[in-house]
């Protein structure tokens, strides 16, 4: 064993935390982590804190716990927190012992992935930036300047948890603990200096003493001092590399991350059971969901490059906060059962069985008796019938059976029981904030502020060629100007001919705008798979002297890879063709260069902006379509109490703030319409994150996400900054609401509250109890009733949620038992019984229950 009991506690644990002063031991032996001598079967879920906010951290967790979650995890985000060296911040979003203590409070473990190299999408994978100015410094690797921050950092983090007693050692929540992470696909790029790196970023973090174990993700030669753990959409297969250690799955995807220009991806929440099913049957014990809320990549934190600011994930819990159904709880039911198996599962010997060529069950039994099967049928294309202690068993393609007494089946990872939302984005136009100086006018008064293309003020510095745009910004700011001059003689023939000369550049990335003599020309970019490209575009030039002004921007920093760190951006070949004296080259050109924007260095975006004369009104409508243009509104928040989002539909590409908190990039760029899209998922099969995407032809991102707590009762400063052009009277606010719920369950459906309750019971000594009928649960949000049923049937209903419709066979007191049973309720269950239900129409069919209710 890797670590030594602080003290030893004798009580058993009823609820995962007895209080905030009970220390308690934490250790692990081959199947599962051991707290306080008790071996814990756990599902955690990832909620990082910076991307969402304080207001809404209670309620994510206590929605996480809702969905039958055990702990919370978290990455802590280097870069957010020590701006500058030795300059820390733990503010706002970023108040880590606040998140740490609201986990505590709703009575669950947490797991903290300190890194702090992280990856996740996020800004150069969490690292500062600045660290990689620092002389001689070599990310992740046997490097000296290096590992010195490194170790600076994850000391500060553990000392600040040991004083605030978050350990579980201490008695607060922390029960694991990582360093590093993913290190395993690139160690070898850095040769022996990797291998020494793995094992000084292993000994330093346990020497830390934090009285809890450490693991280090996808590291396939961990150090035996750590816990070597899975990320992948399937672990069943996994084996840690030491058979002393427990198996753990620290990411398991249930969706997948954007990019500007793309498609959006989509997992089928019967796959994700599937895989969560599947580790726990294969002799898993700590399976974690990343994401279970994906939350928003506010301001430039978004890493990639070209990673949206959502970054929603397709995640259990969505990007505004609210349940994802039936995701969400067709993942709590699964939970439920298998929170049955725990005792036999992890106590219990295993037995394999075949029984076919790709159905088998994994039996555990206790001496006492206790016995858990899980049956799995792994053919993608068709169901199957498989007969296990002499009793037949029918399971669909690609599903787990769960049998906690090795009889009866609760959960089959294929059936969804579990309700439907409809979540729509409701419009509503920006109102005037009753605070405007201008209330007396009728709408939203919006004032701008106009950029100059080019030098707006002395240039920075001046240099023969081109400069590398992230080593020149060190990423203060997505922007870079370049600007340069050229002398057009009146006798080229472009002038007269009309055909104009061909401007050709090429670019690391990531995206640019080009301006000549102030007037924009073209737009171009890159993408998440090739953040470089180059194009070719005719420009306007006059007869003696053109000033050629290329914004150069990037769309969040690399974030992963082998010697990530030295990834450039910015343009390295400007070209001219089609003039007299054939090719001109630019690029060695003497070029002038500034960095950021002018209303950047103004911070005219700020709350308490103090430069209110660099602003000018506009009486009636605000200019339109208009590059390098600041817009700014006084409004009032929408009504109601809803997540809000920003619609930017009829806008170009730029950032938005909200009373100086950074809403983040926009840019709602189209995905191609030659991308593969799907009208409807099949699960079966191993899913890959282009396998059920949506949305071709359509904005990558139309909402941006704007925190309920970031308003004010009135006068709330919108600022927008827009690069290339849009319609400002077009920007509105978006309520995220449930507009209806829908369920639809089969009578053979393994699931029911009766049959849980029963082998809960059955755990304590009382004989179980099959029921002989189902039942469908509908819930409309909170403050909501159900105020119409638009579909019942009972029967054999056909469709899907918002497109049921009647089959052959149906009961036509289908509507009215359901009106009865739900109307003006905020959730209702209808039981699949004779007493609600024809039982004996269609005889030899089993009939089902669709039901499509509006909630108001």
């Amino acid at each position: 064993m890797m670590f030594v009991p602080h003290a030893l506690l004798v009580l058993i644990l009823l609820v995962p935390l007895l209080s905030a002063s009970a220390a308690y031991n934490v250790t692990y032996d081959t199947r599962s982590l051991i707290i306080d001598g008790h071996r814990k079967l756990l599902i955690s879920a990832a909620i990082h804190y910076p991307r969402s906010v304080p207001a809404m951290w209670p309620g994510l967790v206590q929605l996480a716990k809702d969905g039958g979650v055990d702990a919370i995890e978290t990455y802590v985000f280097w870069n957010g927190h020590e701006l500058f060296p030795d300059i820390y911040y733990f503010g706002g979003r970023y108040d880590l012992v606040k998140f740490c203590k609201i986990v505590q409070q709703a009575g669950m473990y947490l797991i903290l992935r300190i890194g702090p190299f992280v990856a996740a999408e996020w800004n150069f994978g969490g690292v500062p930036v600045w660290l990689h100015y620092v002389p001689g410094t070599v990310f992740r690797t046997d490097n000296e300047p290096f590992k010195y921050h490194m170790k600076k950092f994850t000391t500060f983090i553990v000392n600040m948890m040991k004083k605030e007693r978050l350990f579980a050692s201490q008695g607060g929540p922390i029960i694991l603990a990582q360093v590093e992470n993913e290190y395993g696909f690139y160690e070898s790029a850095y040769g022996e200096g990797g291998k020494r790196y793995a094992q000084w970023a292993a000994n330093m973090a346990v020497s830390q003493n934090t009285g809890v174990p450490w693991i280090m993700c996808q590291q396939f030669d961990p150090p035996a001092t750590v816990i070597d753990t899975c990320n992948s959409f399937y672990c069943d297969h996994f084996k840690p590399i030491s058979p002393y250690k427990p198996k753990f799955w620290t990411e398991n995807w249930p969706g997948w991350f954007k990019t500007f220009g793309a498609s959006d991806p989509h997992r089928p929440p019967e796959d994700v059971a599937f895989s969560v099913a599947r580790f726990f049957q294969k002799g898993g014990s700590l399976q974690n969901y990343y994401m279970y809320h994906g939350g928003t990549n506010f301001g430039r934190t978004s890493g990639g490059p070209f990673i949206t600011t959502s970054y929603d994930y397709d995640a259990p819990i969505d990007e505004y906060g609210l349940a994802r159904c039936p995701k969400w709880g067709h993942l709590k039911d699964l939970h439920r059962s298998i929170k049955l198996c725990e005792r036999a599962l992890l106590n219990g010997q295993p037995t394999f069985l075949s029984l076919g060529p790709s159905q088998e069950a994994d039996v555990y039994e206790e001496s006492s008796g206790a016995c858990v099967a899980f049956i799995s049928n792994m053919d993608d294309i068709n169901g199957k019938t498989v007969v296990f202690r002499n009793t037949s068993f029918y399971l669909p393609a690609w599903s787990v059976s769960i049998l906690p007494d090795c009889k009866n089946v609760v959960f089959n990872t294929a059936k969804v029981g579990a309700q439907t939302s409809t979540v729509e984005m409701i419009p509503t136009e920006l109102q005037a904030s009753t605070a405007s100086a201008n209330k007396g006018l009728k709408g939203v008064q919006w004032q701008v502020f106009k950029e100059r293309a080019g030098i707006w003020d002395t240039a920075d510095f001046t240099k023969n060629g081109l400069v590398d745009h992230i080593n020149t910004t060190k990423d203060t700011t997505d922007y870079l100007w370049y600007t340069t001059s050229l002398l057009v003689h009146g006798t080229e023939e472009f002038l007269t001919s009309g055909k104009s000369p061909m401007l050709i550049v090429e670019s690391k990335g990531h995206a640019m705008h080009v301006f000549i003599n102030q007037k924009l020309q073209v737009s171009a970019s890159g993408n998440g798979t090739v953040p470089s490209f180059k194009f070719t575009t005719p420009i306007s030039l006059k007869a003696g002297k053109n000033e050629i002004a290329l914004l150069s921007m990037t769309v969040g920093l690399q974030n992963a890879g082998a010697f990530y760190e030295w990834v450039g951006a910015g343009p390295t070949s400007v070209r001219i063709v089609g003039m007299r004296n054939g090719t001109m080259d630019l690029s060695t050109n003497t070029w002038r260069y500034k960095i950021g924007l002018q209303g950047e260095h103004l911070r005219i975006y700020d709350k308490d902006d103090l430069n209110s004369a660099n602003w000018v009104s506009t009486s009636s409508t605000p200019p339109k379509q208009q590059p390098l243009t600041w817009y700014k509104a006084l409004v009032d928040p929408p009504p109601g109490k809803e997540p809000v989002g920003l619609d930017m539909i009829h806008m170009g590409k730029g950032l938005a703030w909200l009373n100086g908190n950074e809403i983040g990039r926009y840019w709602p760029i189209k995905a191609s319409i030659n991308e593969k899209c799907v009208q409807k998922c099949d699960y079966r099969g191993k899913f890959m994150p282009n396998k059920c995407n949506t949305g071709c032809g359509e904005s990558t991102q139309r909402w941006y996400h704007v925190p309920r707590s970031w308003f004010k009762p009135s006068g709330n400063t919108l600022v927008i900054f827009e690069e290339k052009g849009g319609d400002p009277t077009q920007i509105r606010f978006s309520k995220r609401k449930v507009s209806s719920v829908c369920a639809h369950i089969s009578q053979d459906h393994p699931l029911s509250e009766d049959m849980i309750e029963s082998l809960q019971k059955v755990e304590t000594g009382y004989p179980y109890k099959k029921k002989a009928s189902v039942s469908l649960n509908l819930k409309c949000p909170v403050s909501t009733q159900i105020s119409d049923v638009k579909f019942a049937s009972f029967g054999d209903p056909v469709g899907n949620c918002g497109a049921y419709a009647v089959g052959e066979c149906h009961d036509p007191n289908s509507v009215s038992m359901v009106q009865k049973a739900c109307l003006n309720r905020n959730e209702c269950q209808v039981e699949l019984s004779g007493e609600n239900f024809d039982i004996e129409l269609c005889p030899n069919l089993v009939k089902k229950l669709a039901v499509e209710a509006v909630c108001s």
